[in-house]
C-alpha cells in the first residue's frame, strides 16, 4: 500500500523536467521576440509564437506549483521552488506584454538600441536555460551558477544603459519636430524591454540566494 502511495507522488526528477520545460519556453519566446523588431512581416509572423510559448510556460508553473503541494520531498525549500519558478514566468509574461504593445501601438521600425536590447533578452534566457539544471547538483555547480547569474546582472546593467541612451536619442529626433506621439510610443517600448530584462535579473537573484542557501 505504502509502495503504491509513493508512486503516486511526484518525484524530484519531475521539478528539474519542469523546470527544463518553463526555461525553453523562455528561450524560444525571448528568440521570437527578438525576430519581432525586425519589423515588417516578422511582426505577425511571430507575435503568436511569443503568445503560445508565454501558454507553454504557464502550463509548467502549474505543474510546479501543484508538484509543490503533493511533493513530500522536493529538491529544494518549496518556498525557493515557487519563488524561482514564479520569477521566470514574470519575465516571459513581460514578453507577451512587450510583444502585445508593439501590436497595439502598431510599432513597425525599432531603434538600434530596442534591438541591442532585445538581443540581451535572448541572452539572458540563454543563461537561465544554462543555469537551471545545474541546480540538480548545486554543492557541485555552485560556482558555476554564481557566475551566470552574475552574468545576468551584468547583463541587466547594459540594458539599462542601452534604454537610457535610446531613450535620449528619441527624445532628441522627435522634440524638433513636435512628434510627442511617436517619442510616447518608443518610450512604451523601451520601457518593456527594460523590465524583461529586469524580470531576469529577478531570476538570477532567486538562483543566487537558493546556492547561498544550499552551500
Amino acid at each position: 500500500m505504502l509502495r503504491w502511495f509513493h508512486a503516486l507522488m511526484p518525484k524530484e526528477d519531475r521539478f528539474f523536467d519542469l523546470f527544463d520545460q518553463h526555461s525553453r519556453a523562455i528561450l524560444a519566446g525571448a528568440t521570437a521576440l527578438r525576430a519581432m523588431l525586425e519589423g515588417g512581416k516578422a511582426i505577425d509572423e511571430n507575435y503568436q509564437v511569443v503568445m503560445d510559448r508565454e501558454h507553454d510556460a504557464d502550463d509548467a508553473t502549474r505543474d510546479v506549483l501543484i508538484a509543490v503541494r503533493r511533493s513530500f520531498i522536493t529538491p529544494f525549500d518549496r518556498g525557493n521552488i515557487r519563488d524561482l519558478i514564479t520569477s521566470m514566468d514574470n519575465s516571459i509574461d513581460q514578453m507577451q506584454k512587450t510583444a502585445k504593445s508593439i501590436r497595439l501601438f502598431d510599432v513597425t521600425a525599432f531603434t538600434p538600441q530596442m534591438k541591442d536590447m532585445a538581443d540581451t533578452i535572448v541572452k539572458c534566457a540563454q543563461l537561465v536555460q544554462e543555469g537551471v539544471p545545474l541546480l540538480k547538483s548545486i554543492s557541485a555547480e555552485a560556482a558555476h551558477i554564481s557566475d551566470i547569474t552574475a552574468q545576468i546582472s551584468a547583463l541587466e546593467g547594459r540594458a539599462d544603459e542601452m534604454h537610457d541612451k535610446g531613450l535620449h536619442e528619441l527624445y532628441r529626433a522627435n522634440a524638433a519636430g513636435g512628434n510627442a506621439l511617436a517619442f510616447f510610443v518608443g518610450n512604451e517600448v523601451y520601457d518593456h524591454l527594460e523590465k524583461v530584462v529586469d524580470r531576469f535579473d529577478d531570476v538570477a537573484n532567486v538562483m543566487h540566494g537558493i546556492v547561498i542557501e544550499h552551500v
